[in-house]
């Protein structure tokens, strides 16, 4: 669960500050530190959303309820680092709670081997009844590491599907998926990752993606479409995503909305990038049950 803006893409602005090295840690630590004082908040607003999502993800066009599913539902997070998000699903905890944890003194004191004992006891103790399966995808293989040697992610690959297929581990390994979630990553992803994983499957899983108001979604949605899904985007609002790093990164990012065609009025010009929730799923259900009725707005 990438920052968003740690790694260039195609659509990111080349004045955005990069925070590469915090996902080549062998734990969390210093994500949080270095993204918490600016006010870092995806996670947070993905938590609900997603628990949301996730009991109608994958239904057949015909069916009516979430729980006509009869299979275990299985979600694939694309990068996902050091699997915030299903630590955020499927445990009672905040991202205020996370934060506070892996930046406090005692946490500091400890070494990587000590803190994966603690955080075992951590999220064990803190799992809830309705949590699901997590299989976590990303570049950053130690993130990956942590992620599974704590038991958040059920397995994880550190695979570039970009410039590479997927390989047959991980290809049965979301078999199953019904949603797949991007809190950090859109702006570096393009249709080859998602053409690489939904090759050949007869029903291709929701796709739920929080993207930057910095550049366009298009290209992927126009992927995804090929394999049936239509994409709407949640009007409603928009997410608050983090604080500018300075004066600059902001002029770069008022900029980048004004040319994606969207306002930064009252959301970039006031000091933060913002995302937009991005759905896909087969168009008869898009036009049953409109969005804001699935995230309860309506």
């Amino acid at each position: 669960m990438s920052a968003e803006d740690s790694r260039h893409g195609p659509n990111v602005p080349v004045s955005m500050t990069r925070f590469d090295e915090v996902y080549t840690r062998p734990d969390p630590r210093s994500y949080f530190v270095a993204l918490g004082p600016l006010g870092y908040q995806t996670p947070h607003h993905a938590q609900s959303v997603f628990r949301r999502l996730l009991p109608f993800a994958g239904a057949s066009d015909d069916r009516k309820h979430p729980t006509d599913h009869e299979t275990e539902a299985v979600v694939l997070d694309i990068c996902c680092s050091y699997g915030i998000n299903a630590a955020l699903l499927n445990h009672h905890v905040t991202w205020e709670e996370l934060h506070e944890r892996y930046t406090s003194p005692s946490v500091a004191r400890m070494t990587t081997e000590e803190l994966v004992e603690s955080d075992r006891r951590y999220y064990a103790a803190r799992r809830r009844e309705d949590a699901v399966c997590v299989v976590g995808l990303d570049i950053a293989a130690p993130a990956l590491a942590y992620a599974r040697a704590v038991g958040l992610l059920a397995a994880g690959f550190a695979e570039n599907l970009e410039t590479g297929a997927p390989s047959p581990a991980l290809y049965r390994a979301t078999r199953g998926v019904r949603l797949v979630t991007v809190t950090g990553g859109a702006s570096f992803l393009s249709a080859r990752t998602f053409k690489s994983l939904l090759a050949g499957r007869l029903d291709p899983p929701w796709v739920a993606a929080f993207v930057l108001r910095t550049g366009s979604y298009g290209a992927i949605a126009e992927g995804l479409g090929r394999f049936g899904l239509t994409t709407q985007e949640y009007t409603c609002r928009t997410y608050p995503q983090r604080r500018f790093t300075d004066a600059d990164e902001q002029r770069g990012a008022v900029a980048a909305v004004h040319a994606a065609g969207n306002d930064p009025r009252g959301k970039e010009t006031d000091g933060c990038f913002h995302t937009a929730l991005h759905l896909s799923r087969p168009a008869a259900h898009a036009a049953a049950h409109p969005l804001r009725a699935l995230l309860h707005d309506g």
